[in-house]
This record gives structure tokens, C-alpha cells and sequence, in this order.
């Protein structure tokens, strides 16, 4: 039988022992899924036991640095507990790299959109890289599974910048090309045709920041619907413009949008390869833009992969069974 040892920290001040356990203790619920073991609270204790040396390396760094980002004004939310463990764990082996500049780094990435509900921030490594590339390029390409946060960080950038006045109108636009519909079968005019195919984006904008801010930033016109077929001829000023499900673009619609952009504008571009709905003859857009822009530095490529999925950990492991039969 293996020996199980116990690692535990005394928090003197009570109040900081409940900014760590969280509301209703929420975050220890959210350490223990993260360790895989049970986390305990006793007195003014906080400790864990596991016969793995590895857990209990790692709890300890975690714990270190949740501290550290309280006492620097920071609070500990589940986001910023799971920011920490994936800077710690960058391999996905679930063991404690002592990296405390990777854990910086995850923090200085943050997102603060004004007026949302929390900070955003990276869950893994090469979401945080993700974050650095929009914020230091004026194209960013994000290509991976699904829930791997392509579109919901892509959302919460985009909406600082409006939300700051950083950038005047956030534009979003994807293909429509599911389950061979046509837009002119759909009641509504325009944008209620277009709203469906957009649902993605409203829910990470709704996940973010309160319904009415987006109701408001929509009846100013802040946020603009824009069918990607509608866009030939535009020049895009000063905004965000994001591009969702970019691998249902065909090459010509792929080259159009990416020279709508104007002065002052940047664009977010997400796609899944794996998932491209157009007829088998047509070459997806997307694939196709990796391929002939892939010398172009200025244009930011961010690959993620299935140790990126932060959706439910079931998510993560049906992406590997079919990568697995491929």
C-alpha cells in the first residue's frame, strides 16, 4: 500500500482563507477537480492529502501563487485558480514545472473587459499565446477543435476594445452554409435571418458582460451583423471584425474578407479544419489562407489542439477518440 503524506498551508487572516475557498467554497471544488483528489479545510488550515509527491508539488505552487495574486490586488477566482494550474502544468501532465514566469505570463495576458462579470483569463499555454498574438497583430488566425476558446476569447478582446473606445464598432460575420439552407427561407429580415448562425458569438458576449450591455452596444450600432456574402465592396474602419467558422469560407470569400480591412482595423479569424461543411470540390478558404499567408509575419497563426478543450473534460477526451481514428 503507498503511504499517503499531506501538505497543508496556515492562513493566519480569515478573511484570506475565504478569498481562497471561494464562495460557498466553490474554488476548493475547482482545486479538487483540478488535482484529482480531495481538498480539505480545517480551522485555519488548508491541505490536501495524496500519496502522489507530484500532487502534492503541485497544490503547494498553486496555493503560492493564488497568494501571491491576492496580495498584488487580484481575486481569486475559479478563472484565475485554473489560469494558475495550467501555467504550472504546461505539458498537460498534470505536474508542477516550478514555472513562476509562465505563471506571470498567464496574468499579464489577462482580459478586463469594463463591466464584465470577471477578468478573463488563458487557461492553458497556447490560449495565453492566443491572447498575445491579438493583442500585437493586426490579423489573428485561431484554428482548433471545438472548445478550445477560439471564439470566446476572440469575443472578450473584441469587446474590451469597443468597451474602451479602443476601436469603434465590433463586426461580426461568419459563413452560411449549414445543413444546405438558405438565408431566404429563414423569416425575419436580415439580421434575424443572420442571428442563428451568430448564436456562438452571442453567447460569449452574454457569458461576459450583462444582456443589457450588449442590447445597448447592438441599438447603437456598436456591434454590427454583417453577412460575409454582404461584404464585397466595404472598407472596414476602425474596428474589431471577427470572423467565426472561417472553415466554411471558400477561397474567394476568405480573400475578400481579409482585404476589407481599413485603417485602424484589425480582424480575429476562427475556424476548425476538422469540421468544413462545404462541398467536397471546394477547398476550404481557411486551409487554403494557412497555406499561401504562411510567410506572412505580420499575420499571427495560433494552432490549438485538444489539450487546449475547457469545456467539460469528456469534450477533451471524444476529440482525441476521433483524432485517434484518423
Amino acid at each position: 500500500m503507498v503511504p499517503t503524506a499531506a501538505v497543508g498551508f496556515a492562513l493566519d487572516d480569515t478573511r484570506l482563507l475565504a478569498d481562497v475557498c471561494g464562495v460557498n467554497d466553490y474554488n476548493l471544488r475547482v482545486l479538487e477537480r483540478l488535482l484529482g483528489v480531495p481538498v480539505f479545510v480545517r480551522g485555519n488550515e488548508l491541505s490536501l492529502e495524496s500519496p502522489d509527491p507530484g500532487v502534492r508539488e503541485l497544490f503547494s505552487a498553486v496555493i503560492e501563487q493564488l497568494l501571491s495574486s491576492i496580495d498584488d490586488g487580484l481575486p481569486a477566482s475559479p478563472e484565475l485558480i485554473t489560469a494558475i494550474h495550467a501555467s504550472l502544468t504546461p505539458d498537460g501532465s498534470g505536474a508542477a514545472s516550478g514555472n513562476a514566469n509562465g505563471t506571470a505570463s498567464f496574468k499579464d495576458s489577462a482580459i478586463q473587459v469594463p463591466g464584465a462579470f470577471s477578468k478573463v483569463y488563458p487557461r492553458t499555454a497556447n490560449q495565453a499565446l492566443y491572447l498575445r498574438g491579438l493583442a500585437s497583430h493586426d490579423i489573428t488566425v485561431a484554428v482548433g477543435p471545438a472548445g478550445t476558446g477560439k471564439t470566446y476569447l476572440a469575443v472578450a478582446w473584441a469587446l474590451r476594445e469597443v468597451l474602451s473606445k479602443a476601436r469603434r464598432r465590433l463586426v461580426l460575420t461568419r459563413p452560411v452554409v449549414e445543413a444546405g439552407e438558405s438565408l431566404g427561407f429563414l423569416p425575419g429580415d436580415l439580421g434575424q435571418k443572420i442571428s442563428p448562425y451568430l448564436r456562438p458569438l452571442y453567447d460569449a458576449m452574454e457569458a461576459l458582460v450583462p444582456y443589457d450591455v450588449v442590447k445597448r452596444l447592438e441599438d447603437n450600432h456598436t456591434i454590427e451583423i454583417a453577412p460575409l456574402a454582404y461584404m464585397r465592396g466595404r472598407s472596414l474602419n476602425n474596428c474589431v471584425v471577427i470572423l467565426d467558422e472561417a472553415q466554411n469560407t471558400t477561397k474567394e470569400q476568405m480573400k475578400m474578407f481579409l482585404t476589407r480591412l481599413g485603417e485602424g482595423s484589425v480582424a480575429v479569424v476562427t475556424g476548425d479544419a476538422t469540421q468544413i461543411d462545404l462541398p467536397r470540390k471546394s477547398e476550404s478558404g481557411l486551409v487554403h489562407a494557412l497555406k499561401v499567408l504562411s510567410d506572412i509575419d505580420d499575420i499571427f497563426v495560433c494552432r490549438l489542439d485538444g489539450r487546449d478543450v475547457v469545456r467539460n473534460p469528456l469534450v477533451r477526451k471524444i476529440i482525441d477518440a476521433y483524432e485517434s481514428e484518423i
